[in-house]
């Protein structure tokens, strides 16, 4: 999928056909890792207690609920090009005030429908990776951070240890697109997951991006092995 739009096209088209048992595979496949990755990632933004963050490619929701259970003041706009991941995510909102803190929005994280400075904090969980055109989203990401705000992004990545790495390529690339697609009825979602996390950029690329867009201060924190990496961003 070398043309963007048709990458747009494609990965909208696949989430919206496994929208209704994303959570679910997400956990079992990670064996529930992915919430701890999520806690670490919104604990980065812990100075940022109040006010409004934009949860970007939120998908099914699951980063904007933790952003709204760690700090009770906080307001999240959550952003998405599909709607079924929106629609499947707002069905299982709780039954409390986080479902009056959580503004879902469908909208494109390219052209993201905000005004200049308007959150204090960004997050991006496995969804840099979809984008279409890369440095366009983070320098749309620059633009609506206020000034002194924060960019987390927590993206997939390839593990360097000579032991862990090739276990986990076989399980991405073998095992995970089997099990998932019996269970999602879609094997294919799952074939462009293990691909696109091998064709996307290496951290330190994806960094050298962010400086591009804006970004005064960036580093990044691999967690379990490599796995994943949380990529930081200051604007200044």
């Amino acid at each position: 999928m070398n043309n963007p739009d048709e990458k747009k096209k494609f990965v909208r088209e696949k989430f919206s056909a496994i929208s209704g048992k994303y959570d679910f595979l997400n956990s079992v496949l990670s064996m529930h890792i992915d919430r701890y990755w999520r806690w670490v990632t919104t604990r980065m933004l812990r100075e940022f207690p109040d006010g409004r963050v934009l949860d970007l490619c939120a998908g099914t929701l699951p980063l904007s609920l933790e952003l709204t259970r760690q700090a009770p003041g906080r307001q999240v706009v959550a952003i998405d090009f599909c709607e079924d991941m929106l629609r499947a995510g707002t069905r299982f909102l709780p039954l409390d005030n986080r479902r009056e803190r959580i503004l879902p929005v469908c909208g494109d994280g390219e052209k993201i429908p905000a005004l200049d400075g308007s959150f204090w904090g960004i997050t991006v969980a496995f969804g840099v990776r979809n984008l279409s055109r890369t440095q366009e989203g983070l320098n749309e990401m620059y633009r609506v951070l206020k000034s002194g705000g924060k960019l987390l992004i927590l993206e997939f990545s390839c593990p360097r240890n000579p032991i862990i790495k090739p276990i986990y390529l076989f399980y991405l690339n073998r095992i995970l697109p089997k099990l998932a697609g019996v269970v999602s009825g879609d094997p294919e979602a799952y074939e462009y997951l293990a691909s696109s996390i091998a064709q996307f950029y290496e951290p330190e690329e994806l960094l050298v991006m962010m400086r591009q867009a804006g970004f005064n201060r960036t580093e990044r924190f691999p967690l379990t092995f490599g796995i994943v990496t949380i990529y930081v961003g200051i604007k200044e």
